[in-house]
């Protein structure tokens, strides 16, 4: 019988980040889990897998997530990049520290952790990552500038990654979620399906997107927005 798969999440104390822990846990998974408080231990434990208090904007805390993750379990089979809230303010008055702090969480870290991974995927034959974005990313809105233009910048990366990747099997991703468990009424208003998210829908595509079933999927932004973005 082959190994179980081993799965890396960050900021996975709460919110998405835990919803896609307990969903691929559920699903036959090891995870390891990052977060910059204890939490992420506590919900790794719960989960039977492991917890590494770090913070994803560090490189250090980065490696050594990876480091953890290899000499525990040998592999890694699926890296789920999330990260918290950054700056808001109106475009021009936000500061220069604002908007590097959004690129180390939003951009970086996804780059940083592609950098340590993909050697491992590479070696065992393929692998998935999987960005958590922002429905921003495909339709750029005032109310939050720094993540319009980073999550915008990470579905290129995700594009090229996957031109880049995907003839060793290695797989990449972004899901593009929209008010999840709250939100403003006119945003409600103008969403087809009337309703913010639960975390749980977010956790399905993410597992969804990480598992076999999605072999065919690579480069692409997955909008989970109850349809509230337009596209043609």
């Amino acid at each position: 019988m082959s190994e179980p798969p081993v799965a890396i999440i960050t900021a996975s104390s709460s919110g998405i980040g835990a919803a896609c822990a307990r969903e691929l846990a559920s699903r036959g998974h090891r995870v390891v889990l990052m977060s910059r408080s204890q939490d992420a231990e506590t919900m790794a434990t719960s989960l039977g897998g492991i917890g590494v208090r770090g913070d994803v904007a560090n490189a250090a805390d980065l490696e050594r997530l990876v480091r953890t993750t290899l000499d525990s379990y040998g592999r890694i089979d699926v890296l789920v990049n999330n990260t918290g809230h950054v700056a808001k303010g109106d475009l021009l008055s936000i500061p220069d520290t604002s908007w590097e702090e959004g690129l180390a969480l939003l951009l970086l870290n996804v780059v940083r952790l592609a950098r340590l991974v993909v050697p491992v995927m590479e070696q065992q034959g393929g692998g998935a990552i999987v960005n958590i974005s922002s429905l921003w990313a495909a339709q750029p809105h005032l109310d939050a500038p720094v993540s319009s233009v980073f999550r915008a910048g990470l579905g290129a990366f995700t594009k090229l990654f996957a031109d880049r990747y995907g003839p060793v099997g290695i797989r990449m991703n972004c899901v593009l979620p929209g008010f999840v468990e709250e939100a403003d009424p006119a945003f409600l208003a103008a969403t087809p399906l009337g309703r913010p998210a639960t975390l749980e829908e977010v956790g399905r595509v993410v597992a969804f997107l990480a598992s076999s079933d999605a072999s065919y999927i690579t480069g692409q932004s997955l909008r989970v927005d109850g349809g509230l973005t337009r596209g043609m």
